[in-house]
């Protein structure tokens, strides 16, 4: 949602940082790694001592480098693809540490709804990804839904935050939306599959239906 209506904008507004930074010497995929130790360092320590507030600020702030090492790229003008692989590899990180941070803050505070619902968006927000490159590889369609990386972060950033000012509720507020779309998210991204294989296979074949995977066949790896 948020990637289709402000994605755009937010890149070419961060287009003369990334010239900037490119003409000092600064390598997109060192922004990668800086905003991931800073994200991931700095979420593991406050969240579960209980700075809500300055985690959900200084987090984020970190995050947001993921953002200004795509315009970097850009204006270096050079398609890396292990620069594509490690910044999937970096989201992933600091998504599962901001949720892991949550659930142990919330089992320190014996609030186990909220340990159970960190969990679920752990656990969904890594589905989300891995569904759509797992798709992409296969050379289908797997992206799209309510909730992608930038509602995962602003839900989870946000409830804590406003936790974090005294509203003890935001947290759950937060959590329980986001476990929903996330949930929901999950769903429409196996639809999403679905319909392009039929599609292709149909495109293919002249058929609509889609023939069963052969489990031991090579669609399909243990990872």
């Amino acid at each position: 949602m948020i990637n289709d209506w402000g994605r755009a904008a937010i890149n070419r507004s961060l287009e003369p940082a990334g010239h900037w930074l490119v003409r000092r010497g600064i390598h997109p995929d060192a922004m990668t790694v800086f905003g991931t130790a800073g994200a991931t360092g700095f979420a593991i320590w406050l969240i579960p001592t209980g700075h809500l507030f300055a985690a959900s600020m200084i987090v984020w702030g970190f995050a947001m480098l993921d953002v200004l090492d795509g315009a970097m790229a850009r204006a270096r003008g050079v398609t890396s693809p292990f620069g594509g692989v490690l910044d999937s590899l970096c989201d992933r990180i600091v998504d599962g540490t901001v949720f892991a941070g949550i659930a142990w803050w919330a089992a320190s505070n014996d609030r186990w709804v909220i340990v159970a619902l960190s969990l679920v968006c752990l656990v969904t927000g890594q589905l989300i990804s891995y569904i759509k490159a797992r798709a992409e590889a296969a050379g289908l369609a797997g992206g799209g839904g309510v909730v992608e990386r930038a509602e995962r972060l602003i839900l989870g950033l946000t409830g804590i935050g406003l936790t974090g000012l005294g509203l003890w509720w935001a947290v759950d507020v937060a959590l329980w939306l986001l476990t929903i779309g996330s949930v929901v998210t999950v769903a429409q991204r196996i639809r999403t599959v679905w319909v392009s294989a039929r599609e292709q296979y149909g495109a293919a074949t002249g058929r609509t239906d889609v023939p069963a995977l052969d489990p031991g066949g090579p669609a399909r790896d243990a990872g």
